[in-house]
């Protein structure tokens, strides 16, 4: 296993304050506090009993933060095993009841999604920049019966990204810090 890379901490809800391990991987990019804040803030009145589905979990630090606040079930998908491992400690030092770690392939799972939930009320898209991923995962989404036009999807991404799919989404709220920009999106 590789050697810790540092904390991430949960800002808000029966976790604030918590701190936990994370691992130093290859494109593990923990979403910053200032960032998660104002998403979370935005998502405040959606959070409470939500399916949510954080398809590249990498650190946790969407997916700890949405079981944190109410949650009724995340799902944390995460491909590389030891960071999945990483999760799954973390989750069992919380002693989480309402969120489990999937080890696959995000864009494999969207493809076949029928073994998870019928209904994903938040899907957080937080991939490994400058590999095409955020532009994939939207074009999947567009065709996963679990996403619905009420269904808000959280994008991350580097500054000068611009889906090709952009017309067939509406942006609902959006938000740049340093290079990263942020938006939820919902189908068209």
């Amino acid at each position: 296993m590789r050697k810790n890379a540092g904390q991430l901490r949960i800002i808000g809800g029966q976790w604030r304050g918590r701190k936990l391990p994370i691992l130093d991987s290859d494109g593990l990019r923990p979403t910053t506090d200032r960032v998660r804040e104002t998403l979370f803030n935005w998502l405040q009145f959606d959070m409470a009993d939500a399916v949510v589905v954080d398809l590249f979990a990498g650190a946790g630090g969407l997916g700890l933060e949405a079981a944190s606040r109410g949650a009724a079930e995340v799902l944390l998908i995460e491909r590389d095993k030891r960071v999945a491992t990483q999760l799954s400690e973390n989750l069992n030092t919380l002693k989480a009841t309402n969120a489990r770690v999937l080890v696959t392939d995000a864009l494999a799972l969207l493809q076949s999604p029928s073994s998870l939930p019928p209904h994903w009320d938040i899907v957080f898209v937080d991939p490994p920049f400058a590999q095409g991923l955020a532009d994939q995962t939207l074009e999947r989404l567009l065709n996963c019966p679990q996403v619905s036009t009420d269904t808000l999807i959280y994008l991350e991404t580097e500054h000068d990204f611009s889906p090709s799919s952009a017309t067939r989404w509406q942006v609902i709220k959006e938000k740049r810090h340093g290079a990263v920009q942020f938006c939820l999106l919902q189908k068209r």
